[in-house]
């Protein structure tokens, strides 16, 4: 998978829900969770930002995210809850669309629940960024983009 793969903003898959991967796929699924992770760093590369990817933005339209901070971490699965009532605004952006942001607001904080490449289940709590970080991808794989979060019609801007 290489950074071109990417589907842009418009492209009508970004659209649709994903499945959920059930054990039997798991040999695919580390497939694409290496390829995922290969784009990752590409884009880290070429535009210095982006810790996240799901599955669906590379037209794998099944319910998967790859996060790379420190290390690569597959998520498989995951579901949101807990979601806190305080919210925060930021200008989020996004690899299918890498040089517009999008002013919206997320959750302060929430729990994800989610298999990793070996099948074992994990529950964290997230904050902060990382909670925004993990709703961003988590509406990816529900064929949701940032854009149709934004707070009002001048919530756009390019980035500098």
């Amino acid at each position: 998978m290489l950074l071109t793969d990417i589907l842009p903003l418009g492209d009508p898959r970004l659209y649709q829900v994903c499945e959920p991967i059930e054990k039997h796929e798991l040999p695919e699924v580390k497939k694409w969770a290496k390829g995922l992770d290969g784009v990752i760093l590409q884009f880290q590369e070429k535009y210095k930002v982006g810790r996240a990817i799901a599955a669906p933005q590379l037209g794998i339209m099944k319910r998967l995210v790859c996060m790379h901070i420190d290390e690569a971490i597959t998520m498989i699965n995951p579901e949101l809850y807990d979601m806190s009532e305080e919210m925060f605004s930021l200008w989020d952006d996004c690899m299918c669309f890498p040089n517009l942001l999008v002013y919206l607001r997320r959750h302060k904080s929430c729990r994800i629940k989610f298999r990793d490449i070996e099948w074992v289940e994990h529950d964290w709590l997230m904050e902060d960024d990382l909670a925004e970080l993990l709703q961003h991808e988590v509406d990816h794989l529900n064929g949701i983009l940032a854009t149709q979060r934004a707070i009002d019609n001048r919530s756009f801007k390019w980035r500098k």
